[in-house]
């Protein structure tokens, strides 16, 4: 306690790439918050980041003796890779714990009901990663969007186009269905799925998808899938998914009923000939007046991963919601297991998913999924490097 502030006291759980952008944005705020534990089954990656940042916490080597250790968390960041998520949240709201769950939520969506469970039975708060509605150029996307001066919503072009090499998948959890939960339609795309459904503020009807493995023949999972969505006023989107695209030139168009609209940020808008045809210089005005809306939205004072804490410390201290709930997080994990089953099954699958359906369980996505490979190579971890976290 300082004053009449409260200091959120913060653990993050996993150490790998990730936590370096949740140490950062919990950095950022030191008068709101502490970091106080570290946790990682590798505790010397957690002692090494203990040192890199100079923090003043403790180390632990599984999550359940960090919450049995008597030290006061009040909020558990999960780092980890995907298959633990659920299991690590569940038990830290168990402990009383409010909970940050980096992307995606969870591997399936009965791990993502015990998850939104667990947070009513505690009486805590879950909030999901989804860092880059806090980047500029979507956050006045969506403002833009909702403005309805583009007109109405009707094809929305999603690209998630990142590039890995080879040795990427041979990290021991990742390119496996059990440990990582998917390719890049899960562990890639989250972020972009996510920021579709955020945009439409709805989920489709109706998926169409495929997926491939073209170049990682050290991995059991897709390293592309690209998918059609229709929605039930008859509006499409198109999703692609991609660890193999030079550039990883990534993004949004929304292609409106009065214009087209971008992140990142473009606008295009047609006016018609007598005979059906655009005339050449477009609806000049129309551009002008969307520029403008654009340009005079204020930038967000903090973006990315420091923009979403800043958020969900916000929310603790105000006793509200933040942004982006457990909810939100489940929502983008019926879309990509649609899109994973429709990929499965090689047929249309209907939207909302139900209990009844074999892919609602992590077991059945399991006892479902194509094998595009077997895993051969398993490496513990890599050297720290330089990761990119797209171009947004």
């Amino acid at each position: 306690m300082k004053g009449d502030i409260i200091v959120i006291h913060a653990a993050i759980v996993g150490t790998g790439n990730i936590a370096p952008a949740h140490v950062a944005g919990l950095l950022t705020f030191p008068e709101r918050c502490k970091i106080v534990a570290l946790c990682d089954i590798y505790p010397e990656k957690a002692e090494a980041m203990k040192e890199k940042y100079g923090l003043d916490c403790a180390v632990f080597s599984d999550h359940r003796s960090m919450l049995d250790s008597g030290i006061a968390i009040d909020l558990v960041h999960v780092c980890t890779p995907p298959y633990v998520h659920a299991s690590i949240a569940i038990d830290s709201m168990d402990a009383g714990c409010n909970v940050l769950v980096e992307k995606p939520m969870a591997t399936c969506l009965a791990e993502c009901d015990a998850m939104l469970e667990a947070e009513e039975r505690n009486h805590v708060t879950m909030a999901c990663i989804a860092q880059n509605r806090f980047r500029n150029s979507i956050y006045k996307l969506k403002k833009t969007a909702d403005s309805g001066l583009a007109g109405k919503l009707c094809f929305a072009r999603v690209e998630s186009a990142w590039w890995r090499g080879h040795c990427y998948y041979d990290l021991w959890w990742r390119g496996t269905w059990e440990k990582e939960g998917g390719g890049p339609t899960l562990n890639h795309a989250v972020h972009h799925i996510d920021m579709l459904n955020w945009l439409e503020g709805r989920l489709p009807d109706t998926v169409m998808a495929m997926a491939t493995n073209v170049m990682h023949d050290n991995a059991e999972v897709e390293d592309l899938s690209t998918a059609c969505l229709h929605y039930p006023d008859g509006g499409l989107a198109q999703v692609t998914s991609s660890v193999v695209h030079h550039g990883e030139e990534q993004g949004i168009v929304l292609q409106c009923a009065d214009a087209r609209i971008s992140a990142p940020w473009d606008v295009k808008a047609e006016l018609s000939q007598r005979n059906g045809f655009p005339q050449p210089e477009g609806n000049r005005a129309l551009m002008d007046k969307l520029n403008a809306f654009y340009q005079g939205i204020p930038d967000l004072i903090h973006e990315g991963h420091a923009g979403e804490i800043d958020d969900v410390l916000t929310a603790l201290e105000s006793g509200t919601r933040p942004l982006i709930t457990g909810t939100d997080g489940r929502r983008t994990v019926e879309l990509i297991t649609a899109i994973y089953l429709s990929c499965f099954s090689g047929r249309t699958v209907k939207l909302p998913l139900d209990k009844s359906q074999e892919c609602y369980t992590f077991e059945g996505i399991l006892k479902n999924a194509t094998r595009f490979y077997e895993k051969k190579e398993s490496v513990e971890n890599f050297a720290e490097e330089a990761i990119s976290l797209g171009n947004y």
